[in-house]
């Protein structure tokens, strides 16, 4: 009677759903957008973005010119779609050099121990002293201004950020039980690096580095506003946010407006991307302990 009585609840209570989360597939849905317009660019928009035609500076929006023209003739609309493929892919070169450096830092940091653990530690933390743009702006300095130079002295300043954090859930690891175990058995410990260690840090390291993605694009815009990144007549949004300025005072804000809010709006979908990677990282972690 209990048993039939227990049952009959059950099959009674309401079926608990779990929520959706807006924001998160919303933000996903953008930045599909984004990266679809930058790889379809030439099929949504037939014009040269970086064709200039004095005869038809600051052309108001119009049929042939969606979002108008800027100080030299040149389609906005097309600008800002060529310039998606720039703002969107250096940002991820960034940090998949500064995630490979900084996981295999952190790994061989926690796994060798001792004094290897002690001096890569302590290169981590010189690195934190030093930020993206100082570094970036060196290597302009040094190599003279361009993408390439700001790419690699900002994936440079982004390895201390990931190799901490997965240097200490590493650490975390190497004191597990099954370690011991694995020890025991004679596997060597960087064996149980790579096919053990290595597995339970990765969803770490690719949660920071979707977050360091966002920063990375606004440093990259930064650069690119300041003239030591991207250079003309090469389209980027940070390198419009920048041209557009002599025609806002004009009256003629679409270049800059438009290019300024495709770098927020893309900042925002990635960083809460990131987060939620990271929560859902953090309760995964929470319930293995």
């Amino acid at each position: 009677m209990t048993a039939t009585l227990l049952r009959s609840k059950q099959e009674a209570a309401p079926v608990v759903r779990p929520r959706r989360d807006i924001p998160l597939i919303v933000a996903v849905i953008v930045l599909a957008v984004f990266v679809l317009a930058a790889v379809f660019a030439p099929l949504l928009t037939p014009i040269d973005p970086t064709a200039s035609d004095f005869s038809r500076t600051y052309r108001p929006m119009e049929p042939g010119a969606i979002l108008g023209t800027d100080s030299s003739g040149r389609d906005i609309f097309s600008r800002l779609l060529y310039g998606a493929r720039v703002s969107l892919v250096a940002p991820a070169v960034i940090v998949l050099v500064a995630g490979v450096l900084g996981t295999l830092i952190g790994i061989v940091s926690a796994v060798a121990g001792g004094v290897v653990d002690r001096v890569l530690s302590r290169l981590l933390d010189i690195g934190f002293a030093f930020p993206g743009m100082l570094l970036a702006i060196l290597a302009v300095a040094m190599f003279g201004a361009g993408l390439a130079p700001v790419v690699i002295a900002l994936a440079i300043a982004y390895v201390p950020y990931i190799g901490r954090i997965v240097r200490n859930v590493a650490v975390g690891e190497m004191v597990l039980p099954y370690i011991d175990a694995l020890l025991s058995v004679g596997q060597s410990r960087w064996r149980i690096a790579v096919f053990h260690v290595l597995p339970a840090v990765l969803p770490t390291a690719m949660a920071q580095m979707t977050v360091s993605y966002g920063y990375a694009m606004v440093d990259l815009a930064a650069m690119s506003f300041l003239g030591m990144g991207v250079q003309p007549p090469t389209a980027d949004w940070g390198l419009m946010v920048s041209e557009g300025q002599s025609g806002v005072m004009q009256g003629y804000w679409e270049e800059s407006v438009v290019a300024c809010a495709a770098i927020v709006v893309s900042v925002c979908a990635v960083s809460l991307i990131g987060d939620r990677l990271a929560d859902r990282v953090g309760k995964v972690k929470e319930i293995r302990i």
